[in-house]
């Protein structure tokens, strides 16, 4: 007999890579929008920068996808019931953090204090529940990379931040 889901759980039938109905069905509608609005947001401020990759982590992580150039940007965690999103802050991203400290939610500090720092970094996994996480995590990461425009004659153009 099977038990039930729990929340947070990872997708972890290996057979392959879930699809956009398994993942609405395993997330959530909530949960499924906030993944689906992050995706565009990515598509449409880094376009041709980043080619989505499935991971299989194994029993205990499941399936993410990880969006990387030559070095990851971030990783999107499909859980049971609710969206996380690993990202990794090197010296540079944590200095800039540090910066901005006050200007993040108390909820954000804390995970970044909690973080072990390790020799590639800080790695947060960021639960994104609300349209206010999700703005928040496009600013974190936006400090990592900032997003590409289009220029009045079509070109891309870096925004510095």
């Amino acid at each position: 007999m099977k038990e039930s889901p729990d929340i947070g759980d990872r997708i972890t039938d290996k057979s392959a890579p879930p699809d956009g109905q398994t993942l609405r069905n395993w997330m959530g509608a909530k949960a499924f929008k906030h993944w689906a609005d992050l995706q565009s947001w990515i598509e449409e401020s880094y376009p041709n920068v980043f080619t989505p990759d499935w991971l299989y982590g194994g029993k205990k992580r499941g399936w993410s996808l990880r969006y990387k150039k030559t070095k990851a940007f971030c990783t999107l965690l499909p859980e049971y019931r609710m969206l996380s999103v690993l990202v990794v802050l090197g010296r540079a991203e944590r200095e800039k953090f540090d910066e901005r400290r006050y200007s993040w939610s108390p909820k954000l500090v804390k995970l970044y204090d909690d973080a072990h720092p390790y020799p590639d970094g800080k790695w947060l996994t960021v639960a994104v529940s609300s349209a206010d996480d999700r703005h928040e995590l496009i600013e974190l990461v936006s400090m990592k990379r900032p997003p590409l425009t289009a220029s009045p004659n079509g070109r891309l153009i870096s925004r510095k931040r």
